[in-house]
């Protein structure tokens, strides 16, 4: 099957296009579709944490669950949101750790292109959604997708940070190689659980030390 996917990414995973279960996928969102289902994000922007970030860029990854469910939010980068919307909750305290870290204050946009740019890895553990319909996409075949970009990224990079937020990232770290990758680990940035151990965790600074230490140039974290 050949996806539209950005072509360092398209090398790397080009086996999984062919197998039964992204066969799946792709007949399963056409379905939905056909049936007037909306889904989130539009089409061409499902592979954007793809797009933004080659695979011979990725330094950092931040392992997200779900697109946005709700109108204009979602567009392939996990926490992300569009130009002109109003970052919601999680990404507000993901901002506010980033200031409390680093002293930088995001006020404009919740458009997290410019780290996907450098290098961070914006992933969705499901690329898609329908609306008003959170992890309505979760059994469909993706987790099996994202998990191997995970082993893909731990197998064929070295020294990248991975920062597992909540009880469903941290679930992935049997599939890091964590004798030569870096685990940052904290509690969702949901303003159900950022008081219980996001808030004060100092990824983006650790983030930094890290790839310092391995002679990366380290993100900047400024929007």
């Amino acid at each position: 099957m050949d996806v539209a996917i950005e072509q360092s990414w398209k090398n790397q995973l080009n086996e999984e296009f062919g197998k039964p279960y992204f066969a799946h996928i792709v007949s399963f969102l056409k379905a939905e579709k056909v049936a007037g289902k909306v889904i989130y994000p539009p089409g061409k922007q499902i592979f954007n944490a793809f797009e933004f970030t080659p695979f011979e860029q990725v330094k950092v990854v931040v392992i997200g669950q779900d697109p946005y469910h709700n109108p204009g939010q979602a567009h392939g980068l996990s926490f992300s949101v569009p130009d002109q919307v109003k970052p919601p909750p999680s990404l507000l305290n993901i901002f506010k750790e980033i200031q409390t870290d680093l002293g930088i204050t995001i006020n404009n946009t919740g458009n997290l292109e410019k780290w996907a740019r450098q290098g961070v890895l914006l992933l969705n553990a499901s690329l898609t959604v329908e609306a008003n319909q959170p992890m309505s996409h979760s059994q469909v075949g993706w987790h099996v997708f994202t998990d191997e970009v995970i082993r893909r990224v731990s197998a064929g990079k070295e020294h990248v940070v991975f920062m597992l937020w909540g009880r469903f990232a941290q679930n992935k770290e049997v599939l890091i190689d964590t004798s030569k990758h870096k685990i940052l680990k904290a509690a969702h940035p949901s303003p159900l659980s950022a008081y219980n151990g996001f808030y004060g965790c100092g990824h983006f600074g650790k983030a930094n030390a890290w790839l310092r230490e391995k002679g990366e140039q380290p993100i900047d974290w400024s929007l």
